[in-house]
């Protein structure tokens, strides 16, 4: 079912400047640009907490050191709050991916889509812009399929969505099914947790293999 397009990321999207004759491709963070499993576990021991890596989800994988007790979704929540006020620009780099976005931006417009608490947004694009990747940022909130569609309707150019999760790439689907969609996963271990995302055209989880295949439908596309 078609989600509407909500107004705080409307408000945003409204800000940014596309060229209709470029390819668009539109690139999440987490996981794809920084390494936040990395980031946020380090934070996890530091908490006496860990990560038991059973599932590609929070809920239910974050124990007690002493005692081993799941975390609730409440005490999950807190932590979450807790690490993006403390950690929000200092996450670890997905290898690779810096230089790719750098050679790819010479042959399509890149837009950063990220589903960063809006409060951090800020503190996101500081980061982006000091590992060299100052490209337009849009905090989404929930699905992106409807931001997708947006945008899509102002590029009459070929289009690329790039995401960890399953979820955003069905809502993508169903919301601009002329996107080409590639599941990546940086993290390995959050890799081997799950297999290609059924509604996507592509999976690969490290940078050089993403950009030689966005690069090889660009040039079937004429790009």
């Amino acid at each position: 079912m078609n989600e509407p397009l909500k107004p705080s990321v409307a408000a945003q999207l409204e800000t940014v400047k596309l060229d209709r004759r470029r390819p668009l491709l539109i690139c999440d963070a987490d996981e794809v640009l920084f390494a936040f499993m990395e980031g946020f576990e380090r934070f996890l021991h530091g908490q006496d907490h860990f990560y038991v890596w059973r599932s590609y989800q929070l809920s239910g994988n974050i124990r007690r050191r002493q005692g081993g007790g799941v975390i609730d979704d409440a005490g999950i929540a807190d932590l979450l709050r807790r690490f993006w006020n403390d950690h929000a620009e200092d996450m670890p780099l997905i290898p690779g991916a810096s230089e790719a976005l750098a050679a790819l931006s010479a042959r399509a417009q890149i837009l950063i889509l990220t589903n960063v608490p809006f409060e951090h947004l800020t503190a996101r694009e500081r980061a982006l812009r000091r590992h060299g990747m100052n490209y337009p940022t849009v905090a989404n909130d929930g699905p992106k399929g409807p931001a997708v569609k947006w945008l899509k309707a102002r590029v009459g150019a070929p289009a690329f969505f790039v995401d960890d999760s399953p979820k955003h790439h069905h809502s993508v689907a169903e919301h601009a099914p002329e996107v080409r969609r590639l599941h990546f996963v940086g993290d390995r271990r959050l890799a081997g947790l799950l297999g290609k995302a059924p509604e996507s055209h592509y999976r690969t989880d490290d940078w050089p293999s993403a950009r030689a295949l966005i690069e090889g439908e660009l040039g079937q596309a004429g790009h």
